[in-house]
């Protein structure tokens, strides 16, 4: 039917164009966020390409629900502006036989955002979380380049060290800056290597002293040692095997019903009927009026989708927060964007032909 495939490719055409263009602003900011993680030493200078490689395929799924939204509201509206649906109103087509084609141009979208919320987003999720915590996991020593000084994970220490050969987990000629509940203390050994003792790090120094400052008092001590133990990260190896919920897989979630899962699930669900719902509510949105120049219902269709992203994760914390149930907060958000969507369509195809059924009364009156 030519109504069927011209449609569908007018929107194919508008969604190729529209994920290319969000796509490219997704991976500008998420490249400018991920050089900054790595400037601040959260993450490895080497593993930026792969850490925005892994963010950007966890939120591909809301890039297609933008995309397709976008795609649906561009196309129609502008079917609108150049008198294309006053033909087909014309030939007896109403604004919900759109949805059809809407829906079949749509559903690969949809399928891939299914796969991509409940399989890929916790996988995503999971490596990054891991590249992060391998980083983290690294000892002090390793992540100070020989000859230079750099400042610890917190920010709390400055370090200078000369590495011993090619073992990353000693070093010689180590000097320690550290800045810690108002005094501050100078340490400087001849030689340092790393101690692991149960899930706590710890940095052993030999020969050396340590001169300490107290801002208040203004004292100042002077200690040498033979050895000297210091903790270093203690919390680091203990929360790295512990994964957040979205980095948790979907079977995992089910079996393990607390509420931040839940919570959880009502974001993976949530996308997914999201998907489905703001492409029937592009169908409704796109409406404009051909004798104005504007673009008013675009303005509108974006702030519809802002707003229903919003609600998304606003229903993420109402059950996260134990406020609502996982079943009621998907009927409420999703099944009223729902029941909207399709309002709209009705009142488009049928809400003249309502106005004008009352006139006649309002006039007798």
């Amino acid at each position: 039917m030519l109504f069927d495939s011209s449609t569908r490719s007018e929107l194919a055409k508008s969604f190729g164009v529209t994920l290319v263009v969000i796509l490219t602003i997704m991976l500008t900011l998420t490249l400018i966020k991920t050089l900054g993680q790595a400037a601040g030493g959260n993450v490895a200078p080497q593993d930026v390409v792969l850490l925005m490689g892994y963010t950007t395929i966890a939120h591909l799924a809301t890039i297609l629900t933008l995309s397709i939204f976008l795609a649906v509201v561009l196309t129609l509206g502008r079917f609108y502006r150049e008198s294309e649906m006053t033909i087909w109103f014309a030939s007896g087509i109403p604004l919900s036989s759109f949805v059809r084609p809407v829906l079949r141009m749509a559903w690969p979208v949809l399928l891939a955002i299914v796969v991509l919320e409940l399989v890929i987003w916790p996988w995503g999720n999971q490596n990054s979380a891991e590249l992060r915590d391998r980083y983290q996991k690294r000892s002090d020593l390793s992540r100070v380049a020989p000859g230079q000084f750099q400042s610890s994970r917190d920010g709390s220490r400055v370090f200078f060290i000369e590495r011993d050969g090619d073992n990353a987990a000693t070093g010689r000629n180590v000097f320690i800056l550290a800045n810690q509940h108002e005094r501050e203390s100078v340490t400087t050994a001849s030689r340092g290597r790393l101690l692991m003792e149960g899930d706590d790090r710890y940095l052993v120094l030999d020969h050396g002293q340590r001169n300490e400052t107290q801002f208040k008092t203004g004292e100042k001590s002077l200690a040498r040692f033979e050895q000297y133990k210091i903790m270093t990260d203690p919390q680091t190896l203990a929360n790295a095997s512990q994964l957040p919920p979205k980095a948790t897989a979907t079977l995992d979630l089910l079996r393990n019903p607390t509420p931040k899962n839940q919570g959880e699930l009502a974001w993976r669900f949530g996308m997914i009927l999201g998907g489905f719902n703001m492409a029937l509510l592009g169908v409704g949105l796109s409406a404009s009026n051909p004798r104005r120049a504007s673009n008013w219902n675009l303005l509108f269709a974006l702030l519809a989708f802002v707003v229903y992203f919003n609600l998304i994760n606003l229903t993420v914390s109402w059950v996260s927060n134990g406020r609502a149930a996982l079943p009621n907060a998907l009927v409420a958000v999703h099944g009223g964007a729902l029941f909207l969507a399709l309002a709209i369509i009705w009142l488009r195809d049928n809400g003249n032909r309502f106005c004008l059924r009352r006139q006649p009364k309002a006039a007798a009156a």
